[in-house]
């Protein structure tokens, strides 16, 4: 019986994939490499405490594709990309691994925390895919990652509470992703401390920032937010920042940015004026 929830057609067909693909790995790559390469990493960098500042902080995303824009018109050096975000001073880099829909990899996850976790100014890391199985868990911490990203609508409750709490196991922050009042109600009653509010829908990939607005009111108190797509302009991450999340997750209109450190500087500055709600 499938453990993730049937919810769109896009999902239905990058869930699907993605089941495959795990079970592949799973033949060619066993747990005990992935041990091995856990024993060798860097120690662990907390994403949510990362997070947890007065002013709005900002995930940057490496990816080279999206499902509804396909490639980018630029081609981007995995780790020249990192290396600005983390001198532009990004709280964090997400990192979409996914092949089939975004271009991602592994080994651009791990090309990112090789330089994320270099001395100095330590960066978390998110691995940014469709996690159904605790195999992927165990692959991001063997490549790298500090932190997974969770979405409500893929999984059942079971599979949601059993993939955060291997997570938590294994040392990892989970990022749990919500798009509606019923999933933000859902994340809650698991247990997640790290919400991030989706404003594209999986399903139509329409996006409307009203979505962070209507849901960050609904998180439990203490809950570490994230507002998630359609940050493009410094009006819309200060527009974030008053709608309380702690840190935007911003792709595409950095990737595609001529100067990307000032245009991580707008984000930053503009996020700073905008004042969160106490809660």
């Amino acid at each position: 019986m499938n453990s993730f929830v049937e919810t769109g057609t896009f999902l239905d067909r990058i869930l699907t994939r993605t089941a495959l693909d795990v079970e592949d790995r799973k033949r060619r790559t066993g747990l005990g490499e992935l041990e091995r390469r856990s024993g060798l990493r860097p120690a662990l960098v907390s994403l949510r405490e990362a997070l947890a500042t007065p002013a709005l902080s900002v995930i940057a995303e490496v990816k080279r594709a999206s499902p509804s824009k396909g490639r980018f018109a630029v081609e981007i050096d995995v780790e020249e990309l990192a290396s600005s975000y983390v001198r532009g001073g990004a709280a964090a880099i997400s990192v979409l691994t996914d092949e089939p829909f975004f271009a991602g990899s592994l080994a651009d996850l791990e090309c990112v925390s090789g330089l994320a976790h270099r001395d100095g100014r330590r960066v978390p890391v998110l691995r940014k895919d469709f996690i159904l199985d605790e195999y992927q868990i165990d692959e991001a911490l063997a490549y790298g990652a500090d932190a997974i990203l969770l979405i409500v609508a893929a999984l059942n409750d079971e599979r949601l509470r059993g993939l955060l709490r291997a997570a938590t196991e294994r040392g990892l922050d989970a990022l749990v992703e919500v798009r509606d009042e019923e999933e933000m109600m859902r994340a809650a009653e698991s247990g997640a401390k790290l919400i991030g509010i989706n404003n594209r829908d999986l399903r139509t990939f329409e996006v409307d920032l009203d979505v962070t607005e209507r849901l960050a009111p609904l998180a439990p108190p203490g809950t570490i937010m994230v507002g998630e797509s359609g940050v493009h302009s410094g009006a819309d991450a200060r527009r974030m920042a008053m709608a309380g999340v702690h840190a935007v997750l911003v792709g595409e209109s950095l990737i595609l940015a001529g100067d990307r450190r000032a245009a991580m500087s707008a984000l930053l500055e503009a996020g700073a004026t905008g004042s969160r709600p106490s809660r």
